[in-house]
């Protein structure tokens, strides 16, 4: 299988891409979408936006299944990637996203590669451990990858970002992604991160601070490029100005381990400022009122989360080491937050900010001018539209949580499901490989307790 997939990566990159035609007409440009091309995308969203996912997952928690699923899913994408180039009907112009399917085979043969050599299970003590650490790098960044390459997908699709209207482009998908990672972040912190937030030492505001605050430098020096200043240099300019002035009092604040809701007012006012927007379009208008309306909601349901519902975050809070905010926590359901564990509605919650923030994500990536200009164009109103992007946000925050659980439930972290998944426990896709050490008595230790530290069960 694995000379399979290689000899199929060096094909891969041996066949000469279609030709791009650096002038369409109308007729190219508007031809209909072949089957062939459906194929393509409906292929390629699946592997990158939910086979690698899960393995990746699998792969943190040490799955079984981890290997099988990743080979599957390099099979299929070198697939998607010959179908990219067979098709017929509608035409498109060189783009980012030709480009960066070339690149992604760099990223698929390193991984590919490493995850073969960390198989040999050879040069266990020099070379090995930093292969590891590669392979767990990469791993990670393979969701980013996914996710960067639909958005180029869909952007070629339509024929959206070229000529002016690049800068838009870039300032509402990066914006908006950054609005996702965050929810992603938040979540994971949330519900299985407690662990790591105490060994850190910080509590999560000073890591949301930091990023605002160098998220606020890049963006006070880069929203004005000369000549006059417009309305919206200055308005972006000064969320910058903002965003550093309030994460510098932030990160001040959370010092001993402290929490504030220092980032939290800054979600909000940037929320509040957006949603002031002056903009061409009614339907855009109301786009951009709704996204920031969301985005200030998501601040004011993470202040309620930090002052009523957050669970004590210092060491002394939990004397066993287990996770305050886990998916499957143990205790009574009406438990109170004095005894560090979160109590069932501070579980149900804890959803509404990273939820809110994937939605106010999305309402931003999809309201640039050509977006909303194809909507109005087509008769959608902006309670459709805005509808839309909400149904969406369900179906990727639904996902989100759907990893996150999956890590909690599978290999090494079998043996820390609650009661109610101990018959889950006994089916093979949820054992944990089998070590070397695994056949001696001596290795019947514990298994991997959520929120270990990685280097210790390597040791293990």
């Amino acid at each position: 299988m694995r000379a399979l997939l290689v000899a199929g990566l060096a094909t891969a990159l041996m066949v000469a891409a279609h030709k791009h035609h650096d002038e369409l007409t109308e007729e190219q440009a508007n031809a209909p979408v072949d089957a062939i091309l459906w194929v393509h995308m409906i292929l390629q969203a699946s592997v990158w936006g939910i086979l690698f996912p899960v393995g990746m997952i699998l792969g943190l928690s040490r799955s079984r299944w981890h290997v099988p699923l990743q080979a599957t899913g390099f099979a299929l994408t070198i697939g998607g990637y010959f179908l990219g180039h067979a098709h017929k009907g509608r035409q498109f112009l060189p783009s980012v996203h030709g480009s960066f399917a070339s690149f992604l085979f760099i990223p698929i043969i390193a991984q590919l590669s490493i995850g073969i050599y960390l198989k040999l299970h050879i040069h266990e003590r020099t070379i090995r451990p930093y292969f590891v650490i590669a392979h767990g790098i990469l791993g990670k960044l393979y969701p980013v990858f996914g996710w960067t390459q639909m958005l180029f997908g869909a952007i070629t699709f339509r024929g959206y970002c070229r000529g002016g209207h690049l800068g838009q482009c870039l300032a509402h998908y990066i914006m908006g992604s950054g609005f996702i990672a965050y929810a992603i972040i938040m979540a994971i912190i949330m519900l299985i991160g407690g662990g790591w937030v105490r060994r850190s030492g910080r509590s999560p505001e000073f890591w949301d601070s930091s990023v605002i605050t160098a998220w606020g430098i890049v963006n006070t020096f880069t929203e004005h490029h000369g000549g006059g200043w417009s309305v919206k240099d200055m308005q972006h300019t000064i969320l910058g100005v903002l965003w550093w002035a309030g994460g510098i009092l932030g990160i001040w604040l959370s010092r001993n381990n402290q929490r504030n809701v220092v980032p939290s007012l800054i979600i909000i006012l940037t929320g509040w400022a957006m949603s002031e927007h002056a903009q061409a379009l009614e339907i855009s208008t109301k786009v951009h009122a709704t996204f920031g309306h969301t985005l200030m909601l998501a601040g004011v349901t993470r202040i309620v989360e930090i002052c009523f519902f957050a669970p004590k975050t210092t060491p002394d809070s939990d004397d066993d080491n287990r996770s305050d905010h886990t998916l499957d926590a143990t205790g009574p359901q009406n438990q109170s937050m004095e005894s560090g564990h979160p109590s069932a509605a501070a579980r149900a919650f804890r959803h509404l900010p990273p939820f809110l923030l994937v939605s106010s994500g999305l309402l931003f990536m999809s309201a640039t001018d050509e977006e909303l200009a194809f909507a109005h164009d087509n008769g959608m109103d902006h309670v459709t539209y805005i509808l839309i992007m909400f149904s969406m946000a369900f179906l990727i925050y639904a996902l989100i949580v759907y990893l996150i659980h999956l890590y909690t439930v599978s290999g090494r972290n079998t043996a820390n499901k609650n009661s109610e998944n101990i018959e889950m426990s006994r089916t093979k896709w949820y054992n944990r490989v089998p070590s070397a050490e695994a056949e001696t008595p001596s290795s019947a230790v514990p298994l991997h307790v959520i929120g270990e530290d990685d280097e210790e069960v390597l040791h293990r």
